[in-house]
C-alpha cells in the first residue's frame, strides 16, 4: 500500500515521499484513513512504530484548508510528556510541511528555558507542541488561547501520567472546546488512558497494532554477565573493539551518567551525558552533537528512553537494567526504528539476573547470556 491509497491529497503525498517517506507503516496505514474521516482516535502502538507520521501527515492535510485564526489561537495542540519529545515532533512537522503552498507555522514549548521568546514567537502559530506544565503558563498569561483549538493530539499518554501530568491535563481540557477531534497515542491501555477515552473522546476508533508488529525483529540481541566493577572497562572494551561510532548507553543515575562519560572521555572516547539535572543548553547541545556524529557515545537516563528518535541509531547499550520491563522495550527502541536495524546490548550485573529474566519474560524475549570473566580488559 501507498500513501497515496491513504485518502491524501496529491500534494501532501508528493511532499512527504519527496521527504523520504516511501511507503506506510502499519499504524499509519490504520491511523490515517480515520483521522482523515473526522475521527476521533485512540492508538496503542510500541515506541519506533511510525506513530508521529501517523498524525503529522493527516494534521498537515487538514490545516491545508485555511480558516481565520484570533491572534494567539491555534488550531492544532500536541500535548507531549517531555521537552526532547516536543522539539522532535516540532521538527517533523516542520519538515513535512516545508514544501506546501499554504505555509503553516508551528511551535514547540516547554518548561527548562525562558517563557518569554515563547511568548513573543506565539504570533501566528498553527500547531503548537506543548509539554502541559509550559502551556499552562502560557494561557495563564494570555500568551495562548485554545479555544479554537479543532484538533487535539496527546502522544505517549502513559508517560504523560506516570510523570503525574493528570491534574494539569484535566485543566488544559477545561478550556478546549468540545466540538474537536481528538487522537491520543499510547505505548498501553491503562487505566487512566481508559478515562481519557471516557471522558474526553467521542465514540473513539481503537486502533492498536498487533505485538508481532513490534520492532524486536529489527533488534540484535547480546547479553554479557559483568562483575559490577568490571563493567566500566568492559564498556570501553566493547566500544573500542567493535568500533561504534554512534551509541546510546542507559544508565540509572545522572551521577552514575557523568561518571561514566568521565572515564570514557579519559580513554580517549568523545562522551557527553544526558539527564534531567543538566541544564535544557546542554541537553539541546548533546543531542545536536550526537546527532551529527560529533560525539560518540551519549550516557543517559530513561530520560531519553522516549521521545529521542536519531535515524539508523546502530547501538542501544544498558550499563544498568531499568526497573520496569515496559522501560527495556523503550530503551532498546531508540534504535530499529522505522524500519532500520541496530543491536541492544545489555550489560547484567551478578545481582540483576534474575531482574533480566523478568524482564526477557514479561516481554517475550530469550537473550542468551555471554560470560566475560576470560575476556582481558586490563588495558581498557
Amino acid at each position: 500500500m501507498s500513501f497515496a491509497e491513504l485518502g491524501l491529497s496529491e500534494e501532501i503525498v508528493k511532499n512527504v515521499t519527496e521527504n523520504g517517506f516511501s511507503t506506510p507503516f502499519a499504524i499509519q496505514k490504520e491511523v490515517i484513513p480515520e483521522f482523515i474521516s473526522g475521527k476521533d482516535i485512540l492508538a496503542i502502538a510500541q515506541t519506533g512504530s511510525g506513530k508521529t507520521a501517523a498524525y503529522v501527515i493527516p494534521v498537515l492535510q487538514k490545516l491545508q484548508t485555511k480558516k481565520e485564526l484570533k491572534s494567539r489561537h491555534v488550531r492544532v495542540l500536541v500535548l507531549v510528556p517531555t521537552r526532547e519529545l516536543a522539539v522532535q515532533v516540532a521538527e517533523v512537522f516542520k519538515t513535512l510541511s516545508s514544501g506546501l503552498k499554504n505555509r503553516i507555522k508551528s511551535l514547540a514549548v516547554y518548561g527548562g528555558v525562558s517563557i518569554n521568546p515563547q511568548m513573543m514567537n506565539m504570533n501566528g502559530v498553527e500547531i503548537l507542541v506543548a509539554t502541559p506544565g509550559r502551556l499552562l503558563d502560557l494561557t495563564l498569561s494570555n500568551a495562548v488561547n485554545l479555544s479554537q483549538v479543532d484538533t487535539l493530539i496527546i502522544d505517549e499518554a502513559d508517560k504523560l501520567f506516570n510523570l503525574g501530568f493528570e491534574e494539569d491535563i484535566n485543566k488544559i481540557f477545561s478550556q478546549l472546546p468540545t466540538n474537536r477531534q481528538s487522537a491520543l497515542f499510547s505505548a498501553t491501555l491503562s487505566e487512566k488512558v481508559e478515562t481519557i477515552r471516557t471522558d474526553a473522546f467521542k465514540n473513539p476508533v481503537v486502533i492498536q497494532v498487533s505485538e508481532n508488529a513490534k520492532i524486536v525483529d529489527k533488534i540484535d540481541y547480546r547479553a554479557y554477565l559483568v562483575a559490577e566493577e568490571r563493567k566500566g572497562p568492559f564498556l570501553r572494551y566493547l566500544i573500542k573493539n567493535e568500533n561504534m561510532n554512534q551509541v546510546l548507553v542507559f544508565v540509572a543515575s545522572g551521577q552514575r551518567a557523568d561518571n561514566v562519560v568521565k572515564k570514557l572521555v579519559q580513554n580517549g572516547i568523545k562522551a557527553i551525558a544526558f539527564h534531567g539535572k543538566k541544564s535544557q543548553g546542554h541537553r539541546t547541545d548533546a543531542l545536536v552533537k550526537f546527532k551529527a556524529k560529533r560525539i560518540q557515545v551519549l550516557v543517559a537516563t530513561d530520560l531519553a528512553s522516549r521521545g529521542l528518535d536519531i535515524n539508523e541509531l546502530p547501538f542501544v547499550i544498558n550499563y544498568e537494567l531499568p526497573r520496569s520491563p515496559k522501560d527495556f522495550v523503550h530503551r532498546v527502541g531508540r534504535t530499529a526504528r522505522a524500519g532500520s536495524c541496530g543491536e541492544a546490548i545489555s550489560l547484567i550485573g551478578y545481582d540483576e539476573e534474575h531482574h533480566f529474566k523478568v524482564i526477557q519474560k514479561k516481554n517475550g524475549l530469550r537473550i542468551a547470556t555471554i560470560e566475560t570473566d576470560d575476556i582481558d580488559i586490563r588495558k581498557y
